[in-house]
Parts: structure tokens; sequence; C-alpha cells
């Protein structure tokens, strides 16, 4: 696949095989080989976990899903998304910002480089320069506002930006 695949998202809903025998009726190992070898093959990935309220929202599961991607690579975005009610989880509350804001925290003191907030427009969603720290893309919602990255570099100190980037 890695010739006809440039990207991928990958949903890793949990570190916890229990969680997704539960709640997926699958196994978490399949999802972690699955983003190991998208990663030898090459292909630019990105991480998103769906922050369901009292499944899947614990420190120690967000502590356990930074330190994997982390070992993987520092530079692997991690997509933090917030949970609404739908389907068979409708009795569920939509995930406080407040849990987004500690998912996030979490990933930049654990040293992933790009941590966003999702579903939740205005908040967590633009891109800064881990070297400088300006930023880089400007996001609200689905919406790029602003993109300064040219040639896979920062435009203020020219450190290299991981992604697949237009040329």
């Amino acid at each position: 696949m890695a010739p006809y695949l440039d990207a991928n998202n990958i949903d890793l809903k949990s570190f916890s095989d229990d969680f997704y025998r539960k709640v997926c009726g699958a196994r978490l190992d399949p999802v972690l080989e699955t983003i190991r070898l998208h990663k030898e093959l090459g292909i630019w990935i990105e991480i998103t976990t769906l922050i369901i309220p009292s499944l899947n929202d614990s420190e120690e599961n967000f502590r356990k899903i930074a330190e994997f991607i982390k070992n993987l690579d520092e530079c692997i975005p991690w997509h933090v998304t917030r949970f609404h009610p739908a389907y068979r989880l409708i009795d569920l509350p939509p995930t406080p910002v407040s849990i987004l804001d500690k998912a996030r925290n979490i990933g930049l003191e654990a040293g992933l480089k790009f941590v966003y907030q999702g579903n939740i427009p205005g908040k967590g969603e633009n891109t800064y320069c881990p070297n400088c720290g300006k930023l880089l893309i400007e996001r609200y919602g689905y919406v790029v506002k602003l993109n300064k990255i040219t040639g896979s570099r920062c435009p203020y100190c020219g450190a290299y930006i991981s992604g697949v980037w237009a040329t």
C-alpha cells in the first residue's frame, strides 16, 4: 500500500484492550500494529482519539497513548477529539472541554510536538513551530485561515516541519 498512500489518519480509541473488546468489539493490538506498520512503510500518519466521557477519558489512558506516539515519532500529530452523543451512546454527555485541555497538555508534556483539539472550533487547532513557537497554520473548524509553511520549513527560523505538504 505504501506506493499508493501518502498519508493516513488512524483512530486509536484507547490504550485498553478491555475498552476495545467491550465498546468496539475489536482488539487493541491490531490497531497498534497498523500504526507501527504505517510508520515503518514511510506513510505519514496522524492519530485521532475520540474522548468519550467515563469510557476512555482517564489521565492514565492519555499518558499511555501519548507515550506510544512519542516512542514512534514525536512529530506524529495527535488529535484529541470531543465526543457528542449519537447512535448507541446517546446517554453520555459531550466531552467537557477541560478534559480535552487535559489530554492536550498531557500529550505536550510527554514531548509530542503537535497535539490538536477537535470538534471545538477555535480551540487547540493551530500549528506552531516546535523550534521557535511562531504560528504556522491558523485554523477554525475545518477551515485553514492561514498557512505559512513553505517547502516543509518554518519561514521564521527555517526548522523542518514534518508532514505532507503541497509543493
